[in-house]
């Protein structure tokens, strides 16, 4: 798609240029002309007066035949010699867009001695494992992973690519989409199948979480997509499963792989990473300064449990980055989550509603974290929140 404009019927009247939204048009010489700020949204085409202004359709490239792309990829992701959560949650879902489609699951796993993993990833529901196992590839590298994944893709053509939404993944899967000449979805939350077109629905949050967006890649292939961790239940493995290992050989020359990793410099956080606790306690701007954050860290103890925080928390220096749920923090899915003095702004919502219980404190009766929690109490936080603690401290004293 581009947007056109007829320099002969053009009156340079200027009102495309206060009705673009993105200052993507300037008037030169008495005729308007469109920069590459321009997103096509359409607003000049509706305001011009003449008519001058049109968008049409631009020339795509040919695409190979779509029937000759088939499977569900998944990128394995692992740390330590474990798979990754991400990685399982994505096969449990892409094991329901396999089967819907008729198509196989396949999983890509690549790294250094990693062959043992296979098992796992069988087991979660994969068909088969592409298996790229060279020294070289034993720790995360832009160019090494993306070469192997495009060489891979374009040699078996798979119809559809999970990625987590990781930092490795963020990273890795727009290199892909650009090297193969496909589009992406990025940070989606929900996956489905359009009956009809046999096409992946990616659903994402849009305008700042104020709506889903259900997005689909018609015309180009491998459909591509990043999924925020924790967004969909892994599946229960089954041991007995088991599949077929195709191994990919990795061929790159030094100059193809422009990043070397030098070192790596492992921080301790403190407490436990929020994207794999089973208890999150989480609190917002609610909890009034940041020394009252000790109370939520005094429950999570006790109850062996991540602190968590909202955008609000975090943008007001109480607690570190690393806690943040929400839209533009982290998609957790806990057994059960503790929301203390938070609202329930539509984009702290997006990152924790996956949760089986929602517990929320609030003194406001009417806040929107209600609407969702299973259970709610209306008080204030801080005096809620020792109680609480200290009931859970002698339940605990009572079972020892």
């Amino acid at each position: 798609m581009a947007v056109i404009v007829n320099k002969d019927t053009c009156i340079g009247c200027g009102a495309c240029v206060s009705a673009c939204p993105f200052q993507a048009i300037e008037m030169r010489d008495g005729k308007a002309v469109i920069t590459d700020k321009c997103t096509m949204c359409g607003a000049c085409v509706a305001v011009c007066p003449v008519g001058a202004i049109s968008r049409e359709a631009a020339e795509r490239a040919p695409v190979a035949d779509k029937a000759d792309f088939r499977g569900i990829w998944v990128f394995i992701e692992h740390e330590d010699g474990r798979v990754k959560g991400v990685a399982r949650e994505l096969l449990g879902e892409g094991r329901k867009l396999a089967d819907t489609l008729g198509e196989p699951l396949e999983a890509v796993l690549i790294g250094h001695g990693v062959e043992p993993m296979a098992k796992d990833v069988f087991a979660c529901g994969a068909d088969r494992v592409f298996l790229a196992d060279a020294p070289e590839l034993s720790t995360y590298n832009t160019d090494a992973y993306a070469r192997v994944f495009v060489g891979l893709s374009r040699d078996r053509r798979p119809s559809a690519v999970l990625i987590g939404a990781t930092a490795n993944g963020r990273d890795l899967a727009p290199r892909i989409a650009a090297l193969l000449e496909t589009g992406l979805c990025a940070d989606c939350t929900g996956l489905g199948i359009d009956p009809e077109a046999k096409l992946v629905v990616w659903t994402r949050p849009a305008f700042g979480g104020n709506i889903m967006a259900d997005i689909v890649c018609p015309d180009h292939r491998p459909q591509m997509g990043t999924v925020r961790p924790r967004v969909f239940k892994a599946p229960a493995p089954d041991a007995a499963r088991s599949g077929e290992i195709v191994r990919v050989l990795f061929r790159a020359a030094p100059e193809d792989i422009r990043v070397r990793l030098v070192d790596a410099v492992r921080t301790c956080a403190g407490g436990i990473n929020i994207e794999e606790a089973e208890i999150i306690v989480s609190g917002g701007r609610g909890m009034g300064k940041p020394e009252n954050f000790r109370a939520i860290r005094e429950l999570a103890d006790v109850l062996g449990g991540a602190v968590g925080a909202s955008r609000a928390v975090v943008d007001a220096g109480w607690e570190p980055v690393m806690h943040q749920v929400g839209q533009t923090g982290k998609t957790v899915g806990p057994k059960i989550y503790f929301a203390c003095g938070i609202s329930g702004a539509i984009q702290h919502l997006a990152g924790m509603s996956s949760s089986d219980l929602i517990i929320a404190i609030n003194k406001d009766p009417d806040a929107p974290i209600f609407r969702v929690a299973d259970y709610g109490i209306v008080g204030d936080v801080m005096e809620v929140l020792p109680l609480l603690t200290e009931d859970f401290r002698r339940i605990k004293a009572a079972r020892k």
